[in-house]
């Protein structure tokens, strides 16, 4: 199966995806939105993983490229790609299918516990009914109509959904590695002030070797029953 990761911004780490494409022969192609001249043949790759950012989807003025991503994205969702989208990629995957992405009332940044719904979706067969995961975000979405609601957190009710069978959205970050988190906390420092629901430096990062592994294993394991829709699709 051939994998296209859109990645956002330079210290992005998509290394537990690459990680996970390995194991199960796959290959992936990294590609930076705001520095190409087009976007791949749509019949080239089976699966698209739109990978988080600092921006915003609506700041389409001050991000122009914004545009031609998601128009890509929706005719990768149109064609019937397996996507999933990642923070802002789950944001983006909500504007194109017609919800609305917005300032949520709290940032969300730390090691913060998700809560499945009652909600029920392949690709989310065996992934615990609460589990901790790494947040970094302000902004959240509404669901798109017709999209499965599948988790949400205390500080933010959309934290994962579901359109169809191959489309999965995650606000949440189980790609997260200990030195993508590490360089979030050095450069992005500023943005953890008191607040609610905004962990300090020395918790975010108590544990994160083994918390960052534990979320490898989850993400691991939602890309697997991707992968295996596709065979099913076949």
């Amino acid at each position: 199966m051939n994998i296209i990761a859109l990645k956002h911004f330079s210290f992005d780490d998509e290394s537990a995806i690459a990680a996970w494409a390995v194991r199960q022969g796959h290959s992936l192609n990294v590609i930076v939105p705001y520095e190409i001249a087009e976007y791949p043949a749509i019949a080239s790759f089976d699966m698209l993983v739109i990978l988080g950012g600092p921006m915003s989807v609506y700041q389409d003025e001050q991000y122009p490229w914004l545009v031609e991503e998601k128009r890509f994205v929706r005719t990768c969702i149109d064609q019937g790609k397996l996507v999933l989208g990642i923070c802002l990629g789950a944001q983006m995957l909500s504007e194109v299918l017609g919800g609305k992405v917005y300032r949520n009332e709290f940032k969300e940044i730390g090691w913060y516990e998700v809560q499945r719904t009652e909600e029920r979706h392949p690709c989310f067969e065996g992934v615990p009914q609460s589990f901790a995961s790494f947040q970094w975000h302000g902004d959240t979405f509404t669901l798109p109509d017709g999209a499965k609601r599948l988790a949400y957190s205390e500080a933010c009710g959309n934290q994962a959904f579901a359109y169809g069978d191959s489309v999965v959205a995650l606000q949440f970050h189980l790609e997260t590695t200990p030195a993508c988190a590490a360089t979030m906390l050095d450069v992005w420092t500023h943005e953890l002030v008191e607040a609610p629901f905004i962990q300090k430096a020395d918790r975010v990062a108590a544990g994160m070797e083994e918390r960052s592994a534990r979320s490898h294993e989850l993400l691991g394991g939602i890309l697997d029953r991707m992968a295996a829709l596709k065979q099913i699709s076949h």
